[in-house]
């Protein structure tokens, strides 16, 4: 791409050594001139200040306690500036060339915005399921970094990233700590957070600052949000609303879907009766086979049960799953059968982004005939 690296820990050498007879703009401390239309992700802000975006991260994490601010300059003008001391966790010249990332979940924005390229390391690369990403995985030039808790940090900093695109439960991940100290900018990265379908899916506009694409990502994301919305304005049409059971069983708790969950909310938008959607809960709820036989037993279709994917290993998983209408009926769909080359789950990588996939998916699954021509793509029939 032909982009000069730059690395975060030379920021203040390069003031002194190449600002020398210029004069050099202070980026002042006031409120930000021109805020990014941001309409449905609540974890992160972006704004402009002349040269310089500034993009906030409110929800790096579940419960987080703190946010963190970061201050993306073109690399042209970046010598030319003066910052305020701590007044940002990272300063990063822009455009990025050399990124790792560490959530699959980051990849899909970075192949819509054309970035792919700039992807040079991976932990547990097996995970990836783009082809695309996986030909830069066979060919050396996304390395494997081990595990995103105990990233190899030796092979992490060899490669010189400009950045490193952090996921993290929290803030105590060692190696991001290393890799700051070593000079290289991690940024926390919240997408997961998210519990909208579109929310996710606008976090391309997080990515896009980095490579100076907003309008690209303006464009792609209102696409998406186009035909997200019209599909569920399609939904509305059913003239049934059938009752859904999610999720299965895990060493004797069964995990459904959380009734303000990002699944919770598909289904609601898809014109389905989800049976657990008065529950406030974000996340999953763990329940025995008893409680969930008792409220679910003769629900019209059972989605994403665990791991299993055809009803064979159901039934031998457990022989109490017979005894629900879904299996009988051969109606239980799985989002765990479309997988990677090396066995990474679509679903968990792809459906951040497009979200106006997987509400097509389950208005074609709930209300056949609505979306005639619409082929599943991420949520299938058991086999």
């Amino acid at each position: 791409m032909g982009r000069k690296q730059l690395y975060i820990g030379c920021i203040f050498a390069l003031l002194t050594l190449i600002g020398c007879g210029k004069k050099k703009v202070p980026l002042a401390e006031t409120s930000p001139k021109k805020d990014q239309n941001i309409r449905h992700a609540t974890g992160f802000t972006v704004h402009s200040d002349n040269d310089v975006t500034i993009i906030e991260v409110t929800a790096p994490w579940p419960g987080a306690q703190q946010s963190f601010t970061y201050a993306l300059v073109p690399k042209e003008k970046l010598a030319s500036m003066t910052f305020p001391r701590d007044a940002y966790d990272a300063i990063v010249g822009t455009p990025v060339e050399k990124m790792v990332v560490t959530s699959t979940t980051h990849i899909p924005s970075l192949e819509a915005l054309d970035e792919l390229d700039v992807i040079t390391g991976f932990p547990n690369t097996d995970f990836i399921s783009s082809p695309k990403a996986r030909e830069l995985v066979d060919n050396g030039q996304i390395k494997e970094l081990g595990m995103n808790e105990s990233i190899n940090t030796e092979i992490a900093l060899a490669m010189k990233p400009e950045v490193v695109m952090g996921f993290g439960i929290n803030d105590t991940n060692k190696a991001y700590e290393t890799i700051k100290q070593a000079g290289i900018a991690v940024v926390y990265n919240g997408d997961w957070v998210e519990q909208t379908p579109l929310g996710k899916a606008e976090w391309i506009k997080f990515f896009a600052p980095f490579f100076q694409k907003e309008q690209q990502a303006d464009s792609i994301f209102k696409e998406i949000e186009t035909s997200y919305l019209q599909a569920k304005q399609l939904a509305q049409k059913a003239t049934e609303k059938p009752t859904v059971l999610t999720g299965g069983l895990y060493k004797d708790v069964w995990y459904v879907a959380g009734g303000q969950s990002w699944m919770a909310q598909f289904l609601n938008d898809a014109n389905a009766d989800y049976l657990w959607a008065d529950t406030e809960e974000t996340g999953s709820i763990g329940l025995s086979l008893e409680a969930v036989l008792e409220k679910a037993q003769q629900a019209d279709f059972w989605l994403n049960p665990s791991s299993q994917t055809s009803y064979e290993e159901l039934e031998s998983v457990n022989v109490h799953h017979k005894q629900f209408k879904a299996f009988t009926q051969k109606k239980i769909y799985s989002n765990a059968i479309e997988k990677g080359a090396k066995g990474g789950l679509v679903f968990y990588e792809l459906a951040p982004q497009r979200p106006d996939l997987v509400l097509k998916d389950l208005i074609t699954i709930l209300h056949p005939g609505l979306l005639p021509d619409h082929e599943l793509r991420f949520i299938k029939p058991l086999q």
